[in-house]
């Protein structure tokens, strides 16, 4: 992959959130630590392939776009709203925000929660990858708002069973 690749042309990191446990509010941040093999340390997630999720901002827009309603990124309740990459198309591969190094495993389906929150957000969250990405963490540090993104392994997974 090079990069003047459109999947991954000046990616960024817009956006942070995080909830203590399940069924908390989505809490916007600056920053965050995250840890290898579970995901930000202010999080209840186990360890494994949904460790973190990440957002389009590209993708957001153009759902709330078909809402007729601007709402807050973090509505979608993902960890990190990313721009300028496309997520779908790193499904398999290995991205860094700053030093962290998560590894794509597949689409966030969004669930009913999504419904609860706008009318007909979970259906408008259905195609292009909309809902977004989850992923493993393979190497943690801190993240910031800002932090560049790019493709770390185009291919590779870190379980060789996947």
């Amino acid at each position: 992959m090079t990069p003047s690749d459109p999947a991954i042309s000046s990616g960024r990191l817009r956006g942070i959130a995080c909830r203590p446990t399940d069924g908390d509010p989505m809490t916007e941040l600056q920053e965050c630590h995250v840890v290898a093999g579970r995901g930000i340390d202010r999080e209840n997630r186990k360890a494994g392939k949904r460790e973190v999720t990440l957002l389009s901002n590209e993708c957001w827009t153009d759902t709330c776009r078909e809402l007729g309603r601007q709402l807050p990124w973090y509505t979608r309740r993902a960890n990190f709203l990313i721009e300028g990459i496309d997520l779908e198309a790193m499904i398999g591969r290995t991205i860094a925000i700053g030093d962290v190094q998560v590894h794509i495993h597949g689409e966030t389906k969004p669930c009913h929660i999504m419904d609860q929150a706008r009318d007909g957000l979970r259906q408008a969250l259905v195609p292009e990858c909309r809902g977004g990405v989850f992923g493993q963490v393979l190497a943690g540090g801190v993240v910031r708002v800002d932090d560049p993104i790019a493709v770390v392994d185009s291919t590779a997974s870190p379980d060789p069973a996947v």
